[in-house]
């Protein structure tokens, strides 16, 4: 009964979805072609076509739309998932949705289609989407409190981590999951455990299953244990119950993702970020960005070419072998900033490091050149490495790439920031850049990032390097 309910539950949300979305439609017609022109005449001199015109288009929006929320999983059970995460799913189904619309619209040669009519169109579908799933899920918590629309689980498992997956469920009544208490994984039990009734052994839970109503069984046990309850999790498949395996791990922080392998389950364990549409948009932005700036910056970077070469003897790119993803060999372009024979006398000014650990900063090393320091402090020697984005070798954000030697001396832990594309700027230039003196710290600002990393991330990021650029703040 509970799962005929939750599914006609899903069709009227799929059915408020669309109404949504071809309101927002609707909407964005009539601000864009009756009250744009009038507000703002300079922009939007003249109206939209009739309406009569643009609605043939829900015939592209309805199955579009459809399709996305559904493979974004917008019709599954939401009771454990948060709302910044739903945000996040309702984004990716506007934004690839209005990308497809604009596709089918620039193949289907629709010359009506108005490119801010769009713009607005996805803004209020993403309003009116998040809205909704706001007010529902408010509501969702306002009945499960009041001890309705709850889903009932049992717990497989009584030790520490048991207790706390009970303690953690009871804490968030507003999942709507009533636990009906333990089951002992073998052999004698208490009448009770954390505050909750022992329902029996494992070899009763065929039993319980058949005697109590229950809609989840939460298996918490060791990894030994769990193959004495591989039977146990058929027998909740051949039942219809949704079975869960609560994995712990005492000393791994990785995030754990399971997928397949063409239908074989794979359990993967991740410090880096594995979202797919996430780190498209990153190559996505790295591309454009890359190219325009290369485009854009072409008579300065030839400028900057002839000045290096004009004033002192050697080639205009110092060109160096550093790791980038996993350790990856790459060549990094840099505008030459010192003598020709800098590596040579590299002894010489070993004194002058700055940073403790295995990174090489001297603000005042004699081997830079005049111009060098001056395209240092601007970080324009750094410019080359547009090419390196443009490749693939980098990412506009990211920790710097290191050279082998450093990596080889790396400790254990400080490897992990090779596990993400290197950059051309990154945490530690916007919170210091070579005024870090501490290798560690440096590190873990590159750790943190890793850590932490989203689209937003990167944008404030690179809102930040401009500032410290422009100021040549810390720079080396």
């Amino acid at each position: 009964m509970l799962k005929e309910r939750a599914r006609t539950v899903a069709y009227w949300v799929w059915m408020a979805d669309i109404l949504l979305t071809a309101a927002a439609f609707l909407l964005a017609w009539f601000l864009r072609s009756n009250l744009a022109p009038k507000l703002l005449p300079g922009l939007f001199p003249t109206e939209l076509y009739p309406l009569s015109r643009y609605l043939g288009l829900l015939a592209l929006i309805v199955p579009i739309w459809t399709v996305l929320l559904l493979t974004r999983e917008a019709y599954t059970s939401r009771r454990l998932v948060s709302m910044a995460a739903e945000t996040w799913h309702v984004f990716q189904v506007v934004a690839l949705g209005t990308l497809s619309l604009a596709a089918a619209g620039w193949l289907l040669r629709l010359d009506f289609f108005s490119r801010p009519f769009l713009a607005l169109f996805a803004g209020l579908n993403l309003l009116f989407l998040l809205a909704e799933k706001l007010a529902l899920r408010l509501t969702a918590r306002y009945v499960r409190r009041r001890g309705f629309n709850f889903r009932t689980l049992l717990i497989v498992g009584l030790n520490v981590r048991s207790a706390e997956v009970a303690s953690i469920i009871e804490k968030h009544p507003h999942w709507g999951l009533k636990i009906l208490g333990f089951v002992a994984p073998n052999g004698e039990y208490p009448a009770e455990y954390a505050g909750l009734p022992v329902l029996g052994a494992g070899e009763d839970l065929e039993r319980i299953l058949q005697d109590e109503v229950v809609d989840e069984v939460f298996f918490v046990l060791s990894r030994r244990q769990l193959d004495e309850f591989e039977d146990a999790i058929l027998l909740c498949s051949e039942l219809g119950i949704r079975s869960r395996v609560a994995l712990f791990f005492p000393h791994l922080k990785a995030r754990v993702l399971l997928e397949e392998l063409e239908g074989i389950p794979l359990l993967t364990f991740t410090t880096v970020p594995a979202s797919p549409f996430p780190l498209f948009l990153k190559r996505l932005g790295d591309l454009v960005v890359s190219f325009a700036g290369l485009v854009a910056l072409s008579p300065l970077l030839a400028l900057i070419a002839v000045v290096v070469k004009l004033t002192s003897r050697g080639p205009v790119l110092f060109v160096q072998e550093r790791c980038g993803l996993n350790g990856r060999r790459f060549r990094l372009f840099k505008f030459r900033t010192m003598v020709l024979d800098a590596e040579s006398r590299r002894a010489e000014v070993d004194h002058l490091n700055q940073v403790n650990g295995h990174a090489f900063k001297a603000p005042d090393d004699p081997r830079i050149t005049g111009v060098g320091r001056l395209l240092r402090r601007f970080s324009l020697d750094e410019l080359p490495q547009l090419f390196n984005i443009l490749k693939g070798d980098m990412s506009l954000v990211g920790p710097r790439p290191p050279i082998p030697d450093e990596v080889s001396r790396y400790q254990r832990w400080q490897r992990r920031r090779l596990s993400m594309k290197p950059g051309l700027t990154g945490l530690w230039q916007v919170s210091g850049r070579a005024d870090l003196e501490d290798f560690d710290r440096w590190i873990r600002l590159d750790l943190s990032y890793i850590d932490q990393w989203s689209p937003w991330l990167d944008f404030k990021i690179l809102l930040k390097t401009i500032p410290a650029v422009l100021s040549g703040r810390g720079a080396a």
